[in-house]
């Protein structure tokens, strides 16, 4: 069985996942909180959000984070592996 099929995301209208708009508009805002939400909750969250890093740019919801916090990660974790190596 793969992952994406113990996501609680199947049970919702995927447009949750995608939010359209200013993420820090009232009505974009609301709409991640609920999607977060979602992914708190889902058993295969570590999952997706490891797919969703792994996979670079992506949008949406994936893991309980937005593809600027992804990129984030990204670019931390880029930081600490050219410490590591220096």
């Amino acid at each position: 069985m793969d992952w994406r099929d113990g996501g609680l995301c199947l049970r919702e209208d995927p447009d949750l996942f995608f939010p359209i708009g200013n993420i820090t508009s009232g009505p974009t805002a609301l709409q991640i909180d609920e999607a977060k939400a979602v992914c708190s909750r889902c058993p295969v969250a570590r999952q997706c959000l490891s797919w969703a890093v792994g996979a670079g740019s992506v949008e949406g919801i994936w893991g309980g984070t937005t593809e600027g916090e992804r990129r984030s990660m990204r670019r931390r974790a880029m930081r600490r592996q050219a410490q590591a190596a220096a």
